[in-house]
């Protein structure tokens, strides 16, 4: 008996895509073999590659001037490979709105002259800056920001104002609502939460950003290369990339990204009208900037949390506690996550808010 699961990360998939990857895991496509036996060189994985490349780009209206990678690391790598390869003159802004938005700061102090153009941290990142009041220096390579927070439960919805490069960790928030690509110069998330199992994780980058990187960047960190030899410079995640073929095989069935975001704004508001009309939980987010992927909410008493916890596990709730940085619980309700598994947390609060008075 499956569980609702609520893990902001790894995630719940869709059941359709399990069953198909379980019937074809010991013989794909009649080779005899299973997806994680074979050769990344033979023509059926190299097809599994195309194709999931070719979907993302159909899924997320990619235009061909921009390379789509499969890579390894996980996002945090990009923390490191986005200023390797962008840093031409030396300089960039971030905005940090977040736990992740931080490290990818501070990793990037490592390379170059990185400046916090705006912040959240003095109240808890429990909102997003008015990008109509954020100043960027000149002659900055790029501007990085985090599209969706998942530990604080905040999402952009306005992009800053530049005319630097856009570059954006949307590991949590990717193919969930639609957005322009053309808007960004480089777009990376771990796939862990919307996409696929742990191990792969995609960028997409506008081609005239590559060939730049700093003369320290590792091979692998490349992303030319990786664009060059369509991800396959070696060995990659083929599991994981064949999970996210599946995947965006799914979406597209499902009608494609403008029908998710249409299920994930209802999603989110049933979750956030039940907590904002209780007398019992609370969600600490300027409402303008809430997330609908990962909503965190608290009932205002540590000992009362943990109960939550425990008794929706019992429940089949699971994966419901808050991250150890903002405690309470977090519902992480990724595209997976069916609208009847947040209609079963909703019935469970309000019996838990009955009890509990």
């Amino acid at each position: 008996m499956r569980v609702f699961n609520f893990a902001a990360g790894p995630s719940t998939l869709p059941l359709p895509v399990l069953e198909q990857a379980q019937k074809e895991f010991l013989d794909y496509q009649g080779t005899g073999m299973s997806i994680i036996e074979m050769s990344h060189r033979g023509k059926p994985f190299m097809a599994v590659n195309a194709e999931a490349n070719a979907l993302l780009r159909e899924l997320m209206g990619i235009p061909d001037d921009y390379a789509v990678l499969f890579v390894q690391g996980g996002a945090s790598q990009q923390f490191a490979a986005v200023p390797l390869n962008l840093l031409s003159n030396g300089k960039a802004d971030y905005i940090v709105t977040g736990n992740f938005a931080n490290k990818a700061y501070e990793e990037g102090l490592k390379y170059g002259d990185m400046s916090v153009a705006a912040s959240s941290k003095e109240d808890g990142y429990t909102y997003i800056p008015d990008m109509n009041n954020v100043k960027f220096r000149d002659g900055i390579d790029y501007v990085h920001f985090t599209y969706n927070n998942t530990i604080f439960g905040t999402r952009f919805t306005d992009l800053p104002k530049t005319d630097a490069t856009l570059v954006t960790d949307m590991s949590s928030n990717i193919l969930s609502e639609v957005v322009d690509v053309k808007k960004f110069g480089l777009i990376y998330a771990g796939a862990q939460k919307n996409i696929a199992p742990a191990g792969v994780t995609i960028v997409i980058v506008k081609r005239d950003l590559l060939g730049k990187a700093l003369p320290i960047c590792p091979t692998m960190l490349n992303y030319a290369i990786q664009d060059k030899n369509d991800s396959l410079y070696n060995t990659p995640p083929c599991f994981s990339i064949y999970m996210a073929m599946l995947v965006f095989r799914h979406l597209k069935q499902m009608g494609g990204v403008p029908a998710m975001q249409k299920i994930n704004e209802e999603k989110a508001k049933m979750l956030y009208d039940f907590i904002d009309n209780s007398k019992l939980y609370k969600n600490n987010v300027n409402k303008k900037d809430r997330s609908l992927m990962n909503v965190p909410f608290v009932t205002g008493d540590p000992d009362l949390d943990a109960k939550f916890v425990a008794e929706a596990t019992k429940a089949g709730l699971v994966s419901l506690k808050g991250h150890r940085l903002v405690g309470g619980m977090r519902a992480s309700i990724y595209n997976a996550m069916p609208i009847e598994g947040v209609k079963a947390l909703i019935d469970f609060m309000k019996k838990f808010e009955m009890e509990n008075k």
